[in-house]
């Protein structure tokens, strides 16, 4: 079963910070179960950290972390059943690549497609990074890649 699911995402100084935090939003609230335990503000569970770059251009990294487990299946099917097929497909034929050591599946999804409205795998740096926690007992790889599978591909 998923455990967590931890999305991330950056603002860049030539950003709208609303706009991106506008798609993380688009996430976060269609990822709430029926409970709603996540309302129309999401400033309770997003965590707002400024750095600095490379270059010392300021960024804002906006993060979430999706913790009861009906909102995670909710998050799971939301993405699965918006996300083109094609990228369903791709999806699909490197879960294995996807799913680390720790049980953690990673995906990115395109925050541009997000801020209108749409689920879209990214394979850009700058996304919207999931990871998704799978937990299993005993620890066991090859169960949660079945689980990976059944929430989605």
């Amino acid at each position: 079963m998923i455990h967590n699911i931890i999305l991330r995402v950056n603002a860049h100084s030539t950003e709208d910070q609303f706009r991106v935090r506008s798609a993380l939003d688009f996430f976060l609230l269609n990822s709430a179960s029926k409970s709603k335990i996540i309302d129309e503000n999401t400033d309770n569970i997003v965590e707002i950290t400024n750095v600095n770059g490379y270059y010392q251009n300021p960024i804002t990294t906006l993060s979430a972390q999706i913790t009861r487990k009906q909102d995670c299946l909710a998050f799971a099917s939301f993405i699965r059943e918006n996300m083109h097929p094609e990228d369903v497909k791709l999806l699909r034929s490197e879960m294995s690549d996807r799913l680390d050591d720790e049980q953690l599946f990673h995906f990115r999804l395109d925050k541009q497609a997000a801020y209108m409205n749409k689920v879209k795998l990214s394979s850009s740096s700058d996304a919207i990074i999931v990871k998704a926690k799978i937990t299993t007992y005993p620890k066991n790889r090859k169960q949660a890649g079945k689980i990976v599978e059944e929430l989605f591909g």
